[in-house]
């Protein structure tokens, strides 16, 4: 964390309600904060994977 700004990497699972797929979705997400401490802005990249249910790690 610096000035108003921070980024992370992420990495999460979750299964599809229509399909009931696993996935993992993976990426970096940046956020700024105005004066206020308030969001001004949020970037995020991220990738999702299919996973088998005996694959996942969270």
């Amino acid at each position: 964390f610096t000035d108003n700004r921070i980024s992370v990497r992420f990495e999460y699972e979750w299964r599809d309600a229509e399909t009931g797929q696993w996935k993992r979705t993976h990426g970096n997400e940046h956020w700024e904060f105005d004066s206020e401490g308030l969001m001004r802005v949020r970037d995020m990249s991220a990738n999702d994977i299919n996973i088998e249910e005996s694959d996942r790690k969270l």
